[in-house]
């Protein structure tokens, strides 16, 4: 199942997302939010199933969830990027955070501040909590994932060389693109192959597969949830794969500036568009 938030009149629906188009969900009387703490799914399966459920011409997408307790982020989680980025490849996870006003919808326009110019993407799958997790084993870890959605980890590269910690750079207002849906843990298995790919301008940039990332879901969750008790609606990036601008010190690809778009794609997902300002 693929849902969504719509913006309809000054309102955040639930959308549906069907093969005849995104439905308006909000006749099932959920919330994103109902959905997401283990709400009864059958309201959504009658309308998905019904032939006279009204589409949504050309829908506005807001964001995944209303609002995220905890945006958590993993660095350098695909072998080849760190290598790239003449980064160490780490033997644990590197977590780090960005604040909830960071997150922001399919078709949002980003704001890059002028004082900075080093600013860049990464494509990225993100993690949808389901269920309160607080120490939760590996093998415990996916039945507390709700689902799946694509995301940008925009970033400004410079600040971080001022610093050893990942923050700064990270979470300016809009900087983390999420969506346009969220498909349900039942619908996709991050252990199976599934590119991820973003592309600035239209031009390819990034191609990787979720599969090739060092530390897995389970392990990602898992490992949170040992320092952050993580709460439904909490959404975790889990890495990017190689091909953003750092990587060539921009001289391959330049960093990102006001007009430019851009869309990350994960196969079995959608495509998150956005463009910068």
């Amino acid at each position: 199942m693929k849902l969504c938030n719509l913006k309809i009149k000054d309102e955040t629906h639930l959308g549906l997302v069907t093969g005849r188009g995104v439905i308006d969900a909000s006749a099932a009387g959920l919330r994103m939010e109902d959905v997401i703490a283990g709400a009864d799914r059958a309201p959504l399966e009658a309308l998905a199933a019904d032939p006279a459920a009204p589409v949504v011409e050309k829908p506005a997408y807001a964001n995944i969830v209303e609002r995220a307790d905890k945006i958590v982020c993993v660095g350098l989680n695909y072998r080849e990027h760190a290598l790239r980025a003449g980064l160490p490849i780490s033997k644990s996870i590197v977590f780090f955070s960005k604040f909830p006003d960071a997150l922001a919808p399919d078709g949002a326009e980003i704001a890059l501040p002028a004082w900075e110019d080093s600013y860049d993407y990464e494509a990225e799958l993100v993690i949808v909590i389901g269920k309160e997790a607080w120490g939760v084993s590996e093998e415990e870890a996916m039945d507390h994932v709700f689902g799946y959605a694509c995301g940008n980890d925009l970033s400004c590269r410079t600040p971080q060389k001022r610093t050893t910690q990942w923050l700064i750079g990270k979470t300016m207002p809009g900087f983390a693109p999420c969506g346009p849906v969220v498909v349900t843990a039942d619908s996709f298995d991050p252990e199976q192959p599934h590119a991820v790919r973003s592309y600035v301008n239209q031009e390819l940039r990034q191609n990787g597969d979720v599969t090739d990332m060092i530390f897995h879901c389970a392990q990602i969750v898992s490992s949170a949830s040992h320092y952050m008790k993580l709460r439904p609606g909490d959404l975790i990036f889990t890495g990017t794969p190689s091909g953003v601008a750092l990587e060539g010190g921009h001289s391959k690809y330049p960093w990102l500036k006001p007009g430019d778009t851009v869309d990350v794609e994960i196969e079995g997902i959608g495509t998150l568009h956005n463009t910068m300002v």
